[in-house]
């Protein structure tokens, strides 16, 4: 793994964090297929997004801030895979990283914060869907334990074409 920038501090998220949280993930519905969505979030349209990912239990949110200006540089959130009672044991874990803040091993950074945090929690599995190509994020997921399982063809349509997802795996 990348070796750890000590510049960073990793720690769950708070609600102060929020409007910097939604610029960030706006700029991959802006400017990327990264993420499904379509159309820009306000901060209090992400708001109960934000709160469904307390500090404890098996819904995360990590965030990377500099320490110095508390600058979001990334974050990393482990969320409900399906609805469904029988899923409630999986979670579908995510990272987005601050354009600017790439090749940092931020992504490394903030999803070891993760799944320490996840360890004492009842969870069998977590997945990740990668929307293709991304071959640095199939990259940080294989390092951290993820196998990849399957791909979705032609699953969402976003810029005019439709994107492939990979899905991976990790035993927890």
């Amino acid at each position: 793994m990348p070796s750890e920038p000590t510049e960073v501090q990793v720690r769950p998220g708070v609600e102060d964090d929020l409007e910097a949280l939604t610029a960030l993930y706006n700029h991959y519905v802006r400017e990327t297929a990264i993420t499904f969505d379509t159309a820009i979030f306000t901060p209090e349209e992400r708001r109960a997004w934000l709160l469904s990912h307390p500090e404890d239990g098996p819904y995360r949110l990590m965030v990377a801030a500099a320490p110095d200006s508390q600058r979001i540089l990334g974050y990393a959130t482990s969320s409900p895979f399906r609805a469904k009672p029988a899923y409630a044991t999986s979670v579908e874990t995510t990272v987005y990283v601050d354009p600017h803040a790439g090749r940092r091993g931020i992504g490394t950074l903030l999803y070891k914060a993760l799944f320490e945090a996840l360890s004492g929690e009842d969870l069998h599995r977590a997945y990740a869907g990668i929307a293709q190509p991304n071959e640095a994020s199939a990259r940080l997921h294989e390092r951290f334990g993820f196998r990849y399982v399957g791909t979705y063809r032609e699953v969402g349509r976003k810029f005019g074409r439709y994107w492939d997802v990979a899905w991976y795996e990790k035993p927890l």
